[in-house]
């Protein structure tokens, strides 16, 4: 009856203890041959073992800290010596080892191996990456190893692309339904690289079955309905990315245009002032606060409103306000100061443009569909957009300033009249424009380099905002961004970028000799001053 006990005891003990597989020594051993044939084999072998220590010791492969010593294979980690075998430290530590050597064709067939092994590796990223290149390279000889990292994954994402690049494998199956199956799997893909072997398997030569050639026909139209609605959405997202830029330089435009009627060609340059307050706040935020270089984009909002409003108030100030009512020259008198402010930036920064990088909170992005990357830091600028609006929106309505503003843009002599100091309002209404504009310039330093040109791009963009939204309308400009950014990258899809441009100037000549008071007109009176 004891014995009875101890051997079930025993069982027991044996079911609950985890079981250890340790590597191949003989396999391990070959790793250290002279020839590079039975070291290429080693390495097949252990990559077929898909575990954590042959990855281990793949891993240490490639970094030479693999050595024979006393007959068996260790991994030197510093001071440390491990058993490349069972992972475990060896004290006393062998003192006569010799390092294993591999040449370039053994190290090619090593990053290849370890490429596919990182399928087993704990982090899920390092996982996903390595599905996604499995997917775009499989090759037959990866069935085993496919195999054994689909029955391990538990995450859903990784799982999918490892079914299809199995499926990949299966096209090449002699048996039919197999292959049958293996088409209708791959119809779920939204993978731009599955497409050409849908497109070779509807020749007869290459299948010979009438159901799999149908079926890769169907899956074929399923998968490029599915990519196109994925370029759509991407379209639409560019779009609305590309109209938070433009909304955010043609706001301020619409107040000063608005006000005073000026054709400011520095406004491109408030831009410029706006993004290189930025790269400031990131080179003080390095110097200084290390600890929250992520956070200088934060510092960067307040400092370059203002310093792009005290640029714009100077301006106003000293040159523009001795112009009124003479557009020739305001507009050449504004491009002279354009071209002033370009050279003090490439006095005080360098000709050369500068790289302001992305938060961390504002790298990556969010995956929507099987091709489509939403950046993060496009959703924030999108969304910093609306914020920007809503205040803009709160001040031109809901305060004393912005009904001063308006009761200039709408009837200047009327206005001056009841009281309203419109010396004083043209410059605070100037000095919020361009405050604005160097808002737009934070934000679009998180997308571009910084340059002393950077503002050039956007001015003639910015007027047409204004000009087919309505002059002083924030509404109006808000529709004609959106309208011009999500129609502009559509064009650009379809008929490239230098096109695209041509079609829309000439959309908004023929829409403003229709209706040239834009999409939104004034409500009262206006009087040209």
């Amino acid at each position: 009856m004891r014995h009875k006990l101890k051997i079930i005891l025993i069982v027991i003990l044996l079911q609950c203890t985890p079981a250890i597989a340790a590597l191949d020594p003989a396999v391990l051993r070959q790793l250290a041959a002279e020839e590079s044939d039975e070291k290429i084999a080693a390495i097949e072998k252990l990559t077929q073992a898909g575990d954590a220590d042959a990855l281990r010791v793949l891993k240490a492969l490639s970094e030479d800290a693999l050595y024979l010593a006393a007959g068996r294979i260790v991994e030197v980690h510093g001071e440390r010596i491990v058993d490349a075998q069972t992972g475990d430290e060896l004290k006393p530590a062998p003192q006569d080892r010799e390092g294993i050597s591999i040449n370039n064709r053994v190290r090619r067939e090593l990053g290849n191996a370890l490429a596919r092994m990182r399928l087993f590796a704990p982090a899920r990223l390092t996982r996903l990456a390595a599905a996604q290149e499995l997917l775009a390279h499989v090759e037959s000889d990866m069935a085993p190893l496919l195999s054994r990292a689909l029955a391990r994954e538990t995450d859903q994402e990784i799982k999918e692309l490892l079914a299809l690049a199995d499926a990949q494998l299966s096209l090449k199956s002699a048996d039919v339904p197999t292959r049958l199956a293996a088409v209708k799997t791959l119809a779920a893909s939204s993978n731009p690289s599955i497409k050409p072997l849908l497109v070779a398997l509807q020749d007869r030569n290459a299948e010979p079955d009438e159901r799999v050639r149908l079926e890769a026909q169907s899956s074929l139209k399923a998968i490029e309905s599915r990519l196109a609605f994925s370029d759509n959405v991407g379209r639409i997202f560019s779009g609305l990315s590309l109209a938070s830029i433009l909304l955010l330089a043609a706001l301020g435009l619409a107040i000063t245009y608005g006000v005073m009627g000026v054709i400011n060609m520095a406004h491109g340059e408030l831009l410029m002032i706006g993004a290189y307050s930025a790269f400031a706040m990131q080179t003080l935020f390095h110097k200084y606060l290390p600890a929250a270089q992520d956070w200088y984009v934060v510092a960067a909002i307040p400092f370059g409103f203002f310093a792009a409003a005290l640029a714009g108030m100077l301006m106003e100030r000293t040159v523009i306000r001795w112009l009124y009512g003479r557009p020739l020259e305001t507009l050449l008198a504004t491009w002279g100061l354009s071209l002033f402010l370009i050279q003090t930036a490439r006095v005080v920064f360098g000709a050369q443009n500068v790289e302001v990088a992305n938060p961390s909170w504002m790298s990556g992005g969010i995956q929507l569909l099987g091709n489509v990357t939403l950046p993060l830091n496009r959703i924030a600028i999108i969304g910093f957009s609306l914020l920007v609006l809503l205040l803009v929106w709160v001040l031109m309505n809901r305060t004393r300033l912005g009904m001063f503003v308006r009761a200039v843009t709408q009837n200047r002599a009327m206005a001056g009249c009841v009281g309203v100091p419109t010396g004083r309002i043209d410059t605070l209404a100037f000095g919020l424009g361009a405050g604005i504009a160097g808002l737009g310039g934070v934000a679009l330093s998180q997308l571009a380099n910084v340059g002393p040109d950077m503002g050039q791009g956007y001015i003639v963009d910015s007027f047409m905002v204004v000009v087919l939204g309505g002059v002083g309308q924030l509404a109006g400009a808000v529709w004609a961004a959106l309208g011009l950014g999500v129609a502009s990258k559509f064009l650009e899809g379809w008929l490239g970028a230098v096109i695209s441009k041509i079609l829309v100037l000439v959309f908004i000549i023929v829409f403003i000799q229709r209706r040239p008071q834009g999409l939104f007109a004034l409500k009262g009176r206006f009087v040209e001053s």
